[in-house]
């Protein structure tokens, strides 16, 4: 594995701190990437655990109606290219709240989730979608093949990023998907996060950064042949990718081979793309470090808008703090009331904006900023501005965009 790129240290993303807790020190953990000279997977140096990670997690997809929308979507492409019935068993791997199964519930399919954050099973249990909270493993699927058979479509939606030992756990997709079956995944690509400057997806619950060229051969090890691979939107550049039994007669589609020239052209797995990626990463935080800088010359007060898990990548990596921002704004109750991880800033609510009224807003969501800023228009029309870090930095007013 060669060293590829090096980030500053953090805290892991999402653990996020009650005000009590500042008594404990956060620990930060190293933020490298590896190339494998071999194969060309990219993957972080340094594993953090899993258990500390995601047991307590505090993401929840349902929170965003563009991420309900695009499952919707995301269900019915499954659902197609499997060729799904009335009753057919889907499997959703890290589940999280069920949104993505309350879609294909929608059309039919019996469901079941599996994700190791305790209260979000929980709650999506009690929400109509039986959920497991574990790990998924080989046992896990031994279970579900032999309580309820084997699956006709089984999804990991932004988790086999999160895997150290993904050869187990495709292992356990091959035991447990039908010999006519789909397995169907999206993670980032690493292709827009190397293109777009999206180096804030990098953290430590995603250990690997796809591209499709290493992912065939990968499968191919575990009977599986990955037949079609689209791009998607979300999280600035993702790619959806849809496997099946060898045996099943699937055959490669021509934007599959797209994907697979397209990597080739941009010189994916070549070290000078690494470093290209660092002198872009360094010019992003100047200019934002300068608007930044502008504003409060200005005399405007700046604020947060959104908790994403990227932001605390972005944040430490430019060197953002409490000097920088109010608060953030988010919409998730799990979050609010508690500290960015590292910086501690305060999580707080939307009805936050009015009572404590800032001049700008630092979208770090800035994948919904769209959204986001359509749901404040108030703000722009009362003189606000919104200031948008990537993957282009924008300003943007009621009026026009800098």
């Amino acid at each position: 594995m060669l060293p590829a790129l090096s980030l500053a240290p953090t805290p892991p993303a999402n653990d996020f701190r009650s005000k009590d807790a500042f008594t404990s020190i956060q620990e930060a953990f190293p933020l490298e990437l590896r190339l494998c000279d071999a194969c060309g997977h990219v993957q972080l140096a340094h594993v953090v655990d899993p258990e500390s990670l995601f047991t307590d997690y505090v993401y929840v997809s349902g929170t965003s109606p563009s991420f309900v929308s695009h499952f919707k979507s995301y269900a019915g492409a499954a659902w197609q290219s499997a060729g799904a019935d009335n009753g057919d068993l889907v499997v959703d791997i890290g589940s999280n709240d069920g949104t993505l199964l309350k879609a294909f519930k929608t059309l039919g399919a019996s469901v079941r989730g599996i994700d190791p954050a305790r209260k979000i099973a929980q709650a999506a249990t009690e929400a109509g979608i039986p959920t497991q909270c574990a790990f998924f493993s080989l046992d896990i699927a031994k279970s579900i093949r032999h309580e309820i058979g084997q699956a006709r479509i089984i999804t990991a939606n932004n988790v086999c990023a999160h895997i150290d030992d993904l050869q187990s756990v495709v292992a356990a997709v091959s035991l447990l998907l039908a010999d006519d079956g789909v397995f169907a995944f999206e993670v980032s690509y690493l292709l827009d996060v190397l293109g777009k400057t999206l180096f804030d997806t990098i953290y430590h619950e995603h250990l690997d950064y796809h591209a499709i060229t290493p992912l065939i051969p990968f499968f191919k090890q575990h009977g599986l042949t990955v037949f079609n691979a689209e791009r998607v939107s979300s999280h600035g550049g993702s790619i959806r990718v849809f496997t099946a039994p060898e045996d099943s007669g699937r055959k490669p589609t021509r934007a599959l081979q797209e994907l697979l020239e397209a990597e080739e052209t941009a010189q994916l797995f070549s070290l000078d793309t690494y470093h290209r990626f660092e002198e872009k990463i360094s010019r992003a935080g100047r200019q934002l470090r300068k608007t930044i800088a502008e504003s409060r010359k200005a005399g405007r007060k700046m604020a947060g808008y959104g908790a994403p898990a990227k932001a605390t990548t972005l944040m430490h990596q430019f060197g953002l703090g409490r000097n920088d921002m109010a608060y953030i704004v988010d919409d998730s109750p799990w979050k609010q009331g508690l500290y960015s991880p590292g910086i501690n800033v305060p999580i707080v609510p939307a009805s936050h904006l009015t009572s404590h009224p800032v001049d700008d807003l630092l979208v770090l969501a800035w994948n919904f900023a769209e959204p986001i800023i359509e749901n404040n228009r108030a703000f722009l029309d009362a003189g606000g501005r919104f200031i948008i870090p990537l993957p282009k930095l924008q300003v943007v007013t009621a009026n026009e965009r800098s």
